[in-house]
């Protein structure tokens, strides 16, 4: 076995730190949070976005108390009220977050409101769920894991296989080096399933009268509603999405952040379709550079949209998924045909998987539940998934540029590229920013 497998059955804690200590970040445990409750005690959730992946987000955590909910669309709010009648109703997250007796808060909005809602929750002292990816753009990433660590809050980001069980086996096996030194990662997945690489909608139409639209635009700059937006076509759109990329790399590239305590790219480049200025493209193939990391060697990864593939002979003999990774190691190759979880070996043979050195989740929901209430810090809080964010939008900011990102992460700076600045940072309409 190569000299990788003798960092292996390492426990998780020591691999996170390591792991966190090479993107310059510490670790903490769930005994710095703020004052947690008892076990037996159920938490007072307000729920920020009911609709779509927020009325999942909701139900998740429903063993708590649902104690208010918000949302921008009426309908979407009258049936989680119909659900939830003893909750509070709100059109704006701002007027739920001036409740003093809410615990802990969900976001499930967009993601353009992800940070302007869940920054404010956690300087106010609440425990903070919020989807992925975890932020707009690069800068509210590192705010909202600084912000975090300081209010000693228990977080937790929505890419829901980081708690599942055979992502976990897959990151033991791997860090064990099963594989023998993995220097090269392929993730691609079949989003954008929602329209992109097109100008904006032309002309206005009415607004729905169930729907507030300067709410729902929130920081984004003023634009007349169209239909092409809302409810779910907005996540091709720069003002208030992320692309494929950011919709779906913090699930699929989340086993090889883990398992191959990635950390920070040293260039990312990247190829599209071709680019407006409006949409992400109709697809993009981005590769991210990795340095070596301690006994780790250099990797190369290689993300794939729009139905793009890696070459088939990585996995001879297989018909590629429509999401999911291939590892390529010096002794074999693991396939994992999904967003995240188990997967096969493909080529070469690999050594026997090690003893469990990660525990098994409770559930996604559960897992920051328990953390809110004083026990072990959810795996993907925001110590570990605001890193992965900031490495995901990366490839979209080579996009946007069309040129290789050297990347200083320390400043939050693209080498010899001034441009990138506003895009790092983003912009907010008056009245909304950070």
């Amino acid at each position: 076995m190569t000299s990788h497998a003798q960092i292996g059955r390492r426990k998780f804690v020591q691999g996170t730190a390591a792991a966190m200590s090479a993107l310059g970040i510490g670790y903490w445990s769930s005994a710095e949070c703020a004052p947690p409750r008892s076990a037996n005690e159920k938490l007072n959730i307000g729920c920020i976005g009911v609709g779509g992946k927020g009325w999942e987000d909701t139900n998740g955590v429903a063993g708590e108390n649902i104690y208010a909910i918000c949302d921008v669309d009426a309908k979407r709010l009258a049936k989680a009220a119909e659900k939830f009648p003893k909750a509070a109703t709100f059109a704006d997250f701002r007027k739920l977050l001036e409740l003093k007796e809410i615990d802990a808060v969900t976001v499930s909005t967009p993601d353009h409101t992800h940070a302007v809602a869940g920054i404010p929750a956690m300087q106010l002292g609440k425990h903070l769920y919020c989807q992925k990816p975890l932020t707009h753009n690069i800068h509210e990433a590192r705010l909202m894991t600084e912000i975090a660590r300081k209010q000693r809050v228990a977080t937790q980001m929505g890419n829901q296989g980081h708690s599942d069980a055979g992502t976990r086996r897959m990151v033991e096996w791997i860090q064990a080096g099963g594989l023998g030194d993995v220097r090269e990662a392929h993730i691609w997945t079949n989003r954008p399933i929602w329209p992109q690489g097109m100008d904006r909608p032309e002309g206005s139409k009415p607004v729905p009268s169930d729907l507030s639209w300067d709410l729902w635009l929130g920081p984004a700059a003023e634009r007349p509603y169209n239909s092409g937006y809302h409810p779910f076509r907005w996540r091709g759109f720069w003002d208030f999405g992320t692309g494929a990329l950011g919709d779906m790399a913090c699930h699929c590239m989340d086993t090889a952040f883990w398992a191959l305590e990635l950390g920070v790219p040293k260039v990312v480049s990247a190829k599209s379709s071709g680019m407006n200025p409006e949409t992400a493209p109709e697809w993009s193939i981005i590769r991210y550079s990795f340095p070596a990391r301690g006994n780790l060697p250099p990797v190369e990864l290689t993300w794939y949209d729009g139905n793009k593939k890696p070459p088939a002979e990585l996995a001879p003999g297989h018909q590629l998924s429509n999401n999911g990774s291939l590892f390529v190691g010096d002794a074999a190759t693991l396939y994992a045909p999904h967003y995240w979880g188990a997967g096969t070996i493909v080529k070469g043979e690999a050594a026997p998987q090690p003893n469990r050195s990660i525990p098994d989740s409770p559930g996604h929901y559960l897992e920051w539940i328990r953390a809110c209430k004083g026990g072990g810090a959810a795996l993907s809080n925001f110590d570990y998934a605001g890193p992965l964010t900031e490495m995901v939008l990366l490839g979209n900011l080579a996009l946007r540029l069309d040129e290789p990102i050297r990347w200083d992460s320390k400043n939050l700076t693209a080498e010899g590229l001034p441009e990138a600045d506003r895009l790092v940072r983003g912009s907010y309409r008056k009245g909304w920013a950070l």
